[in-house]
């Protein structure tokens, strides 16, 4: 079975494309990247919600240090766009980049990510960030739109079997400001 590392954003999201992923002959390895998860707190949440749900479900799981300034250097400027905007495809950009280079440095040809499983994102831009990332490094991007098939439904039905944290924004401050109007 061929690895593919997977961009996780949080456990949820993830629950679904694991699944998916092994069904199409792939062994995931999950990579938790998340510099743009607001606040501290927010972050800590998602993060030891997919270490357990590793550890239930036996899979690997790669996680990168909490770096927000990373997002926050992607974002200056951006600060006021809408969701769906310019700053999301940025922020795209941010975290794929930095999972197709951690896919070469472990040798792992292909990448994908659990971002597309959201209606909320439009997978068209998640996907040229993905094919962006996949040029620089000389990996393969593969743009599963996780969503279709019932994608969205079969994950949070995971998620309420696992009794998950369910976030109610997308996770940077942004958002937070948009789910609350």
């Amino acid at each position: 079975m061929e690895k593919v590392l997977l961009h996780a954003c949080c456990a949820v999201c993830s629950a679904y494309c694991i699944k998916h992923l092994y069904e199409n002959e792939y062994k995931p390895v999950v990579y938790f990247y998340n510099p743009n998860i607001f606040p501290r707190q927010e972050y800590e949440i998602r993060l030891n919600e997919i270490i357990n749900y590793s550890i239930k479900e036996n899979f690997e799981l790669i996680v990168e240090d909490y770096k927000p300034q990373d997002f926050a250097n992607v974002s200056k400027g951006y600060e006021q766009e809408p969701e769906k905007g310019l700053r999301c495809n940025r922020c795209f950009l941010l975290r794929l980049d930095k999972t197709a280079q951690k896919a070469k440095e472990l040798g792992i040809q292909n990448f994908t990510t659990t971002l597309s499983i959201s209606p909320h994102k439009i997978s068209k831009n998640i996907f040229n960030a993905g094919y962006q990332a996949a040029k620089h490094y000389e990996r393969v991007f593969l743009p599963y739109d996780f969503k279709k098939n019932d994608g969205y439904k079969i994950t949070r039905q995971i998620a309420n079997d696992n009794n998950m944290y369910k976030q109610s924004y997308c996770g940077c401050k942004y958002s937070i400001r948009v789910e609350n109007k």
